[in-house]
């Protein structure tokens, strides 16, 4: 759906992005991630021509994107901003109905689709003739993701979406965001610096330092088999609770003993250790999971998933 070939970009003397390349499938969600200053926000803006590449080509659906008209360009794409760049003056549904004018649409389809949005993004239908200013914040950002998705755009670029909010409304609406049928469907590049909202959301991660691209790769190939001691160092503080929310009950299976228990409950085999951990200490004493619908359950306690995660750890990085 997208690509990046040896894609550069300069500031006065400041090289911001240098041949940086990659490709990303439809439906999968890359999420650039780094910290200040290492090019990814300057990349994201080049997929849609906020910002014009000093070399290399950008490609959407096979298309160059410098051979499209950029205006037209950009309403077939998906934006999200930090500060969720509401219009102050506009009203939510005005908001809403920015690109919905753009591209003529009636009134009745605009309200229509404004409404379904709004229900799926959990904003009242009375908020449709608030401002922006009587909103919190976390609402905020619902109705910028609302207005970014309103002609239902294939692709979806978000510049630090949850940014500006605090920590607990950015763990909540992640958890919304992630679970949103809506967003199923679409090719999505993000950009954060934060390494938990990263390994939370992305289908693939790419790790950028200084313009380039350190390594791109999936959470667990990013974790136990960093390709260098940036990897390594930049995940550091983070590692083990990063390790326990990528991995699941079916990465363990082979490592666990074969037992079962009639007094252990049922929980799915996509569960994360993290929160199998969780689990436990609710008070759960065992918990039982089956691998597929053709495997036998198997029961375990948190002595049990405790050795099967170490052993995990210890084969995955020797693989």
């Amino acid at each position: 759906m997208i690509k990046l070939e040896k894609v550069s970009k300069s500031f006065h003397d400041t090289l911001a992005v240098k041949t940086v390349s990659f490709e990303v499938k439809e439906g999968e969600n890359l999420i650039l991630l780094g910290t200040s200053g290492c090019g990814k926000t300057t990349t994201l803006k080049m997929i849609n021509r906020l910002i014009t590449p000093d070399a290399g080509e950008v490609i959407i659906n096979g298309k160059n994107i410098a051979q499209e008209n950029p205006e037209l360009l950009r309403r077939g794409i998906g934006y999200v901003m930090q500060n969720n760049g509401l219009f102050p003056h506009y009203t939510v549904g005005e908001n809403i109905a920015i690109v919905p004018q753009l591209l003529k649409w009636d009134q009745k389809k605009t309200f229509d689709r404004t409404k379904e949005l709004m229900a799926k993004l959990h904003l009242p239908d009375e908020y449709i003739n608030m401002f922006p200013h009587e909103l919190s914040g976390g609402q905020q950002q619902r109705v910028g993701l609302a207005r970014a998705l309103v002609a239902d755009p294939a692709v979806l670029l978000m510049d630090e979406p949850f940014g500006a909010l605090d920590n607990v409304t950015r763990a909540s609406i992640r958890k919304e965001f992630k679970g949103l049928e809506e967003l199923k469907r679409k090719t999505i590049v993000m950009v954060t610096h934060d390494i938990q909202e990263a390994f939370e959301l992305a289908d693939r991660i790419c790790l950028m330092d200084k313009g380039e691209i350190i390594q791109i790769g999936t959470t667990k190939e990013l974790l136990y088999q960093p390709s260098s001691d940036f990897v390594i160092k930049f995940m550091e503080s983070e590692r083990l609770s990063l390790e326990f929310r990528v991995t699941t009950l079916y990465d363990l299976w082979h490592d666990l003993p074969e037992k079962n228990s009639s007094n252990a409950i049922l929980v799915s085999s996509d569960l994360s250790v993290w929160d199998a951990l969780n689990c436990f200490r609710s008070g759960v004493q065992e918990i039982a999971f089956s691998k597929d619908e053709t495997a036998e359950g198997r029961s375990i306690d948190i002595n049990d998933l405790t050795l099967a995660f170490n052993r995990y750890q210890i084969r995955y990085q020797h693989e």
